[in-house]
Formats: C-alpha cells, sequence, structure tokens
C-alpha cells in the first residue's frame, strides 16, 4: 500500500527537480546561454507569449546572446522585455536581430549569484519536503482506516525518506555544480 503512495509523489518530486534545474538555468554564469531567456514573457500583438515561440535565440559566441524575431516588426517589444527582465542586460537593437552582450561578472557578482543559487536550492528542497509530508498523511490515513497495518506504516516512512533523501541529493549535486560554473573564471 505504501509503495502505491510513494510511487504516486515521486513525478511530482521530479517535477520539483525540473523546475528547479529551470529555475538555476537563468542566472548568469558569465556566459551566454539561451536559458536565461526562457522565462521572458512578451507582447506578442496583445497576449503574453514565451519569446522562445517568437524568436530563434542563440549564442554565437561564449558572451553574446543573439535574439531573431520571427517577425521584425516585433523587435521593439523584445527588446522592451528582455530590459524589463532585471537581469542588467543592455540589447541593441540593429533593425534584424537583437544583441546582448554579458558582462563578465566581479567576484562580488558571483557571490551574490551563489547566494541566490543556495535560495533557489533551498526553496528546492522546500518543495520535495512538501511532496513528502503530503505521501505521509497519506500513509497514516491508509493505516488509521486499516489499509495497511502499524508496520508498514513505518516501514513505508524509511522508505520515504529514502526517496526523498535521494532527491535532495540529486538538488545538492545540481547545486554544486551549478556554483562551480559561476565561480569560475
Amino acid at each position: 500500500m505504501y509503495k502505491g503512495i510513494i510511487e504516486k509523489k515521486k513525478p511530482d518530486m521530479d517535477k520539483s527537480i525540473e523546475h528547479y534545474v529551470a529555475d538555476i538555468g537563468q542566472l548568469s554564469t558569465g556566459r551566454a546561454s539561451a536559458a536565461m531567456l526562457d522565462s521572458l514573457m512578451m507582447d506578442y500583438y496583445g497576449t503574453k507569449t514565451p519569446l522562445k515561440q517568437v524568436a530563434s535565440i542563440t549564442t554565437p559566441e561564449p558572451r553574446t546572446i543573439v535574439v531573431a524575431p520571427w517577425d521584425k516588426s516585433n523587435l521593439v517589444n523584445i527588446e522592451k522585455a528582455i530590459r524589463e527582465l532585471q537581469l542588467n542586460f543592455n540589447p541593441n537593437n540593429d533593425g534584424q536581430v537583437i544583441r546582448i552582450n554579458i558582462p563578465a561578472l566581479t567576484e562580488e557578482r558571483r557571490k551574490e549569484i551563489v547566494k541566490l543559487l543556495n535560495q533557489k536550492t533551498e526553496e528546492a528542497k522546500i518543495s520535495i519536503r512538501k511532496h513528502r509530508e503530503e505521501a505521509w498523511d497519506e500513509i497514516q490515513k491508509a493505516e488509521k482506516e486499516g489499509l495497511m497495518g502499524e508496520d508498514d506504516k513505518f516501514i513505508g516512512k524509511e522508505k520515504l525518506q529514502e526517496v526523498i533523501d535521494e532527491c535532495n541529493k540529486k538538488i545538492e549535486a545540481i547545486g554544486k555544480k551549478k556554483e562551480e560554473e559561476i565561480m569560475t573564471i
């Protein structure tokens, strides 16, 4: 019984990890990455639309992002959305494409980004703990309803904790790798 409850929660935990990876992908490492603009929503004929649906985003050089819209009339809207993203980017619009030069990170800025990374890591762990609490509540409810014995309840708690520990290790490994990228000059 407890196995089914844990298996039912695993996809939610995996989604939390995927969200964390996407979230930290936007953090600047001093190198250009199309992922930095993944969350960018722009005004596309009165509708908020993800940038990647209206333009191609490439990184031809290590410190340059090029945004080439499929409809050149959207250049101004894209440029405005990039400025509002608050990543301290200064987009250059040449009438055909938008070029974004990624400035080199100072040691102080790198430390600030690592602090932000650590906050996002903790948020991901909190999300995993929330899923653990939901699963534990279901296990306890099943035991109270007589669907499983008390021994199974505690075995389920141990198995659930093993899954949580595994998820936390994945988050820690991803976070450490990203921290190394940020701190590498």
